[in-house]
């Protein structure tokens, strides 16, 4: 069956040929399943040909959702630097400036918003997408 991928794979150290937290798909990159098996006896893994790039990658099955169940693609991914497009404010205060950078934690998706774990030098918030921008972005 195909199936999609719904964060970042890097590699953990078991993918040969690339160093370990080298990025291998990108969230929404899709696949068929080849086989099915288990890790430590208490994880099924699935092995996943990715027509795409011609990589079988082996997936856990919270990192997978069927090709056919409906997407929200997200304009940012873990690990990618961005800005804040906007004041970020808390109780009607300010406390991260406009252009402020900071680093994307985690993509959060809840009834197809987007919003993200953001690390602004310490301080972990989370952030709609309307309110970030790309670091090339910042005038």
């Amino acid at each position: 069956c195909e199936v999609r991928v719904l964060r970042n794979i890097r590699n953990d150290g078991t993918f040969a040929g690339t160093s370990r937290g080298q990025l291998l798909l990108r969230r929404g990159s899709s696949g068929y399943v080849k086989d099915i098996g288990t890790f430590l006896q208490d994880q099924i893994i699935y092995s996943v040909h990715f027509i795409d790039s011609d990589q079988v990658i082996g997936c856990r099955q919270e990192e997978l959702q069927l090709a056919s169940a409906p997407w929200v693609p997200s304009r940012f991914e873990s690990r990618e630097p961005v800005a804040t497009a906007i004041p970020l404010g808390m109780n009607g205060e300010v406390i991260i400036d406009q252009g402020v950078e900071g680093e994307v934690l985690k993509v959060l998706l809840d009834e197809g918003e987007v919003s993200y774990h953001v690390n602004f030098t310490g301080r972990v918030l989370q952030v709609p997408e309307s309110a970030l921008q790309a670091i090339e972005e910042v005038p």
